[in-house]
């Protein structure tokens, strides 16, 4: 097998998980939207996050299988993303009603946007756990031929995860701040409606999928 082809492989599969994926952009969009031009930095938050949590799934999976029902954790930790979404959608809501007297042009606060990559770090980790199914991405693996095609794999699955979401929250993050340069208060806040609206609703209807 060439190399570099397992690194290309790992990087596509993860590219199209991350943007197939409703809840992951559901989960980002508001954050993105709010944090402007720093937006890039809620994606990749984001995208450490979920290989944290998938990498905890792993070795959860790897030393206390016969002791641990993963499973079960993993359905409650989907129940969990859909509550998390919701109120990621409702925190949008609030923040529009908080902001409605700033200037289309003032920045958010520092301390703002820190909390919004924690966010998107704690969110991300928790759709990492969400899911033995993600597993099901990694499987190829076992097809390579070494363990440094198998390595490359992984890396190139990491690498795409980051890269995704970076790109999408950045490109959020441009238009969230074009619109505040334009100086229309009214189409900054359908912006940040449309992000709420978004994750409420993958929210309520990821909580009606685990059920």
């Amino acid at each position: 097998m060439d190399f570099g082809f397992p690194i290309i492989a790992g990087t596509l599969a993860s590219i199209l998980h991350v943007i197939s994926g409703p809840d992951h952009l559901a989960a980002v969009t508001p954050l993105a939207i709010s944090s402007q031009r720093k937006g890039w930095k809620v994606g990749i938050c984001w995208g450490l996050g979920h290989l944290l949590g998938m990498l905890l799934v792993g070795l959860l999976f790897l030393f206390f299988k016969e002791l641990i029902p993963v499973e079960a954790i993993s359905a409650y930790s989907e129940q969990l993303v859909a509550l998390v979404l919701i109120g990621v959608g409702l925190w949008a809501f609030f923040r529009i009603y908080k902001d409605r007297h700033r200037l289309p042009l003032a920045a958010a606060p520092q301390q703002e946007i820190k909390q919004q990559l924690t966010s998107a770090l704690g969110i991300g980790i928790l759709h990492g756990l969400a899911g033995v199914a993600h597993f099901i991405l990694l499987l190829p693996v076992l097809a390579f031929e070494t363990s440094w095609e198998g390595v490359q794999y992984i890396l190139g699955f990491a690498l795409g995860t980051v890269v995704a979401m970076t790109a999408y929250a950045y490109l959020l993050g441009v238009v969230s701040a074009y619109s505040k340069k334009t100086n229309d208060p009214l189409f900054y806040k359908i912006i940040r409606i449309g992000g709420g609206v978004f994750a409420l609703v993958i929210g309520v209807y990821w909580l009606y999928l685990s059920f």
